[in-house]
């Protein structure tokens, strides 16, 4: 099924995938019996209308991240999820990147107690530059509904929302619930960096870098430092579809193993993953 307030968007992308159905109304959509959950891939803006109204259709809901762009709207969304009974799954696609799958399994399994986290998400000036060959054409149209209000008309809340999301649900991924946060933030150069110091509920602490944007490469990846062992990890601009090369060392036989981490297509594996809770939970 398929579903947009723009008509000529509907139709080119049913063109592609075939779908059973289209709609160009949203409520029409949902009240679909054979429909048993929606990916939502909107504007952040309307993330928590579209989530709200799909879990009162008695739906399932795979959202793109961020879930909400106020604390107040998302803890709405949070007590609507609980009463209705269904699963509502953020989609933040680098949990299923297989080399940080690795990593994560390593420190849940092996690694022991965890004493440090220090992750880094830097965003590259030349971004567009290295992924206009591999990343596909955006297709536009007049008919799209547009928020309001600019995003990007507040470049800081913008770039915590859009990538420091990604940053910090990395850490929680790999090291659990964060319970202290401490931020700085310095401007330069039309340039946004964050440092970012935490406390994770485990005991271990942690310290974030957020920098939009590096006169450089894009910069991604992260260390840990455990009792058994470390982690290094080196990640990759998503448009290339690589998984992290991941170092991962075991002070057991002070043996370094790097997980190959063959399929870097972290959207297909989320969705998949995604329908198997769904189907699993509820069947």
């Amino acid at each position: 099924m398929l579903s947009d307030v723009a008509g000529d968007l509907v139709d080119r992308m049913a063109a592609i995938y075939q779908p059973q159905r289209k709609y160009l109304d949203y409520d029409a959509m949902l009240a679909d019996p054979e429909i048993e959950a929606v990916i939502i891939a909107t504007s952040d803006t309307f993330h928590v209308e579209a989530s709200r109204r799909a879990l009162a259709a008695g739906k399932h809901v795979l959202c793109e991240k961020p879930i909400g762009i106020s604390v107040e709207e998302v803890e709405s969304l949070a007590t609507d999820i609980k009463t209705s009974g269904k699963i509502l799954q953020v989609g933040h696609m680098k949990r299923f990147d297989q080399g940080l799958e690795a990593a994560r399994d390593f420190v849940r399994d092996e690694m022991g107690e965890v004493l440090a986290f220090k992750a880094w998400y830097c965003d590259s000036t030349h971004r567009y530059t290295m992924t206009d060959a591999v990343q596909p054409l955006p297709i536009l149209s007049t008919a799209t509904k547009k928020p309001r209000e600019n995003p990007k008309a507040d470049l800081r809340r913008y770039f915590m929302l859009a990538h420091g999301s990604h940053l910090v649900d990395t850490a929680r991924f790999l090291c659990g619930d964060i319970i202290e946060v401490n931020a700085r933030l310095t401007e330069k150069f039309g340039a946004y960096s964050w440092f970012i110091d935490v406390t994770f509920a485990n005991g271990a602490m942690g310290h974030l870098d957020l920098t939009i944007a590096v006169r450089m490469d894009w910069h991604e990846g992260l260390q840990i430092y455990g009792e058994n062992g470390s982690v290094i990890a080196k990640t990759y601009n998503p448009w290339y579809y690589k998984s992290s090369d991941v170092e991962i060392f075991s002070e057991k036989d002070a043996t370094t193993r790097r997980p190959l981490g063959a399929d870097g297509h972290f959207y297909r594996r989320q969705l998949s993953e995604a329908l198997e809770v769904f189907r699993r939970e509820f069947g």
